[in-house]
């Protein structure tokens, strides 16, 4: 607290696991890069210790913080209020404290369009149709916005009544496994939304010949940078999204709650988690 009296202003990732997480490096380079006194540290809180630390921010030092898994659910249930995305998902990703309230957001939403429209402008087609793949916290929030942007949704999900869980929230259509194909010939966005093809999980394997060239390939995973899919992707001509993009977008929300400034999703920035992202991938 004494660093608080003094001006340092503190935010954290609240998670378990924690370690692994890139997010110190981004709001740091930032507060650095916009002469802020602030810091960016990680909280590694077991499901028991992360109500009463989240309740107790600011007498914990903190002016806010990120919440990742399996935090989130929690979170949006901690707070007093909560923005319109994070009430459309059900999820609270970003706390901060206004007029001695702990609110909530969700910035995964706003980082997964982001991105989109950065890497892939143009994408929103007439007649636009859009197939993600998977039906967990992630695919909430590309549904949520794509269904924003006025696209049309399929959701494709190993198990069905999960995918028909999320259709039904946001006015999609579920899917199981063995629609895809006859989906994608109509596709002009595929998104992964499933941890397919992350570092050490197994490969995401679908086949894109039925996809016209024209459509954009976006996978929200970031490790490794480019996927099996995005790789198949690329190679065929299409558009293709990685998942950095995101986070680096949805960091943007909350910096600008907890310490203000302008932050930039600088080339600097990206080249800086680029190389730490393939210095640490397992070949």
């Amino acid at each position: 607290m004494g660093e608080m009296r003094a001006g340092l202003r503190r935010a954290c990732l609240m998670g378990h696991p924690v370690a692994h997480s890139r997010s110190p490096m981004i709001h740091n380079y930032w507060c650095q890069q916009l002469g802020i006194a602030g810091v960016y540290e990680l909280k590694d809180l077991t499901p028991e210790a992360f109500p009463a630390f989240a309740r107790g921010l600011g007498t914990n030092g903190y002016v806010g913080g990120n919440v990742t898994v399996p935090h989130k659910e929690a979170a949006f249930r901690l707070a007093n209020a909560r923005d319109a995305a994070a009430e459309a998902v059900g999820a609270v990703n970003v706390l901060w404290a206004e007029n001695g309230k702990l609110m909530g957001g969700n910035s995964d939403t706003h980082g997964f369009i982001a991105n989109l429209d950065e890497r892939a402008p143009g994408w929103k087609v007439p007649g636009c149709r859009a197939v993600v793949l998977g039906a967990g916290g992630a695919a909430r929030s590309a549904v949520y916005m794509l269904r924003e942007r006025g696209a049309d949704v399929d959701i494709v999900n190993r198990t069905l009544p999960r995918a028909q869980e999320l259709a039904g929230r946001f006015g999609a259509r579920a899917h199981a496994m063995d629609a895809l194909a006859r989906l994608l010939a109509t596709a002009d966005v595929l998104v992964n939304c499933t941890s397919l093809g992350m570092a050490g999980k197994e490969a995401l394997r679908i086949d894109l010949a039925p996809l016209k060239r024209s459509a954009v390939v976006y996978d929200v995973i970031y490790v490794p940078l480019e996927t099996a899919l995005l790789k198949a992707a690329r190679e065929r001509g299409h558009r293709t999204v990685d998942g950095l993009g995101m986070l680096l977008h949805q960091a943007g929300y909350g910096f600008r709650k907890w310490f203000g400034g302008s932050p930039q999703m600088t080339p600097e920035l990206r080249a800086l988690l680029e190389a730490d992202i393939v210095a640490k991938t397992p070949k």
